[in-house]
């Protein structure tokens, strides 16, 4: 098996926290790097497990198109804000983080206060502008998942009418992108390949583990694969039935084609079953007359033979 390496070559924390890492990987066999970068690249963009907040619950507020008095946002922008928040539950449970603020105050995701589980990546994210003389007080949920999840209206819990539902966004890997370079000749003539992957996270896991828990999946969706063991199953011949069993006694022969059909070892009906009229005529001293007698017999009982073996 051909032994590649992983290089990171390239490391970015942009301002917003969000990372990029740059990784080649090879050498690798002609066309394994597509299909390494395209199985990455799907359980990178949709297959991670993520956090993101889910609901938010303002103080006064029941539905998202109020106004706060002396917030400059109105709720609308607040939960926009609120949503676009990177953190990093390692809860599997519902995190709950509050605020509450008075005016006058520039009001950023470094105020909200959670357990030791959550972690805020972007602390200078905006979320509103409280006036002097006003106050603001926040409720957010935050949990973990897999993917997008809108907000479903019809199983919404209305009893909580101030909670205000979010579509959320758990996918923590934002972009990744691959290209694919041939490099040297092997011994034998064929060309390696290289991958070249970008991956752009939102800063709430490094693109050194994402490409890690990625791969793990992969193995996990194909390890079962590695020790399947085809069983191949003996057909069981059918059971006779009742009319088969029948001893070659009770078909009231006549004692010549009685007697030949004994010396052709022929017991019961479910050895005759085996023969064609052909058969019949071949058996010593028994002429058509007797083959003629066993079909009779036979037919007597619902059961019929062929009349040569190719029609069998």
């Amino acid at each position: 098996m051909l032994q590649y390496q992983i290089d990171r070559v390239d490391h970015q924390v942009a301002d917003d926290r969000s990372q990029t890492g740059i990784f080649l990987i090879g050498p690798l066999e002609r066309g394994h790097a597509t299909t390494l970068g395209n199985s990455l690249r799907r359980v990178l963009m949709g297959g991670l497990e993520g956090s993101a907040v889910t609901a938010v619950r303002i103080s006064g507020v029941n539905h998202e198109y109020a106004t706060i008095p002396g917030v400059r946002e109105d709720v609308l922008d607040i939960l926009l804000n609120c949503k676009a928040l990177t953190v990093n539950s390692r809860s599997s449970e519902l995190e709950i983080g509050r605020l509450v603020i008075t005016g006058p105050a520039e009001v950023k995701a470094r105020d909200l206060q959670f357990s030791s589980q959550v972690q805020i990546v972007d602390v200078d994210r905006p979320i509103a502008t409280v006036q002097s003389g006003h106050s603001l007080e926040l409720e957010l949920h935050v949990e973990r998942g897999v993917g997008y999840r809108p907000v479903d209206r019809k199983n919404e819990d209305t009893s909580a009418i101030d909670l205000l539902q979010i579509d959320a966004v758990f996918m923590p890997v934002n972009k990744v992108n691959f290209t694919i370079d041939e490099t040297a000749v092997s011994e034998g003539g064929s060309n390696r390949e290289r991958l070249r992957m970008e991956v752009v996270t939102d800063g709430s896991m490094t693109p050194d583990d994402a490409i890690a828990e990625a791969a793990n999946q992969l193995i996990e969706l194909f390890q079962p694969l590695a020790t399947v063991t085809m069983v191949e199953e003996i057909p069981q011949e059918p059971e006779p039935t009742a009319e088969a069993q029948i001893p070659l006694e009770e078909l009231n022969l006549s004692v010549r084609a009685y007697n030949c059909l004994k010396r052709a070892q022929v017991n019961s009906v479910s050895d005759l079953m085996g023969f064609s009229y052909e058969d019949l005529l071949e058996i010593k001293n028994f002429g058509s007359k007797s083959a003629d007698e066993v079909i009779e017999a036979l037919e007597r009982i619902g059961i019929s033979i062929p009349q040569s073996r190719t029609s069998a």
